[in-house]
């Protein structure tokens, strides 16, 4: 019985943390807060709307394949489609600002998520771009890879380069 109250116990003190971590006391009613803002996106116009739709799409469906199957199997779809144009820099901005604002929604969507998300959205606009893949120099016995999304000199997504070491470039 002693083992019965204790678990449920653990259960009721789960579920007010949980409600917790939805919920925030900000002087007014509790309510849910999600990673965005509504109002935010609520601004937007309806193409910036809609490629951020689109955008979180492309991240959702990438995220799966990256789950389900390998990431060569991943590459080859997503690198599939002719791309040879240099990107612009209002679209290489322009796919940054959807996959980084739709990553932020689709939960494990790692840096290698959003190079290839990103790189799938270049090239059906016709831009090339290739993802870049390194680890990390100095960290021990630890192994720390990152992937970004590169077009032409410019780095789409990931950051900087600075504390790693390039291993390989796949795309165009």
């Amino acid at each position: 019985m002693r083992n019965l109250s204790r678990a449920f116990h653990r259960f009721a003190e789960t579920a007010n943390r949980s409600i917790s971590l939805f919920s925030r006391n900000s002087g007014r009613e509790n309510r849910t807060h999600f990673p965005w803002n509504c109002s935010r996106v609520l601004s937007l116009s309806g193409p910036e709307m809609l490629f951020l739709a689109h955008c979180l799409a492309v991240v959702v469906a990438v995220r799966l394949g990256l789950t389900l199957f390998s990431y060569n199997r991943v590459r080859r779809v997503v690198t599939r489609l002719d791309a040879s144009e240099p990107a612009g820099i209002g679209d290489l901005r322009r796919v940054a600002w959807g996959v980084a604002a739709a990553a932020r929604l689709v939960p494990g969507a790692s840096c290698l998520t959003q190079a290839l998300s990103g790189q799938y959205l270049l090239a059906r606009q016709g831009n090339a771009s290739k993802i870049r893949i390194g680890i990390e120099r100095d960290t021990g016995t630890e192994l720390k890879a990152h992937a970004w999304l590169v077009s032409g000199d410019h780095i789409v997504l990931g950051g900087s380069l600075g504390r790693f070491t390039h291993l390989v470039d796949h795309g165009q």
